[in-house]
């Protein structure tokens, strides 16, 4: 059972890492485009920050390598 908990862990961890990365990516898009001020940039903007603090959290508790996010 533990060995499962774990695996869904890296997954999850994985999962989180993956859309932030994307967030950001989506996000630079938009700037070179100029659209900043739109309301997809202010919401992705919402969930950078969502998600940096979720991978955040896992920094505290030692559960990821040390990266600035």
């Amino acid at each position: 059972m533990e060995e499962n908990r774990l695996d869904r862990f890296e997954k999850m961890l994985t999962a989180v890492q993956e859309e932030y990365e994307a967030i950001l990516s989506g996000m630079e898009k938009m700037k070179t485009e100029g659209k900043v001020k739109t309301v997809t940039y202010q919401q992705m903007l919402s969930r950078k920050m969502m998600y940096q603090n979720i991978l955040s959290l896992y920094q505290i508790y030692g559960l990821t390598e040390e990266k600035e996010v």
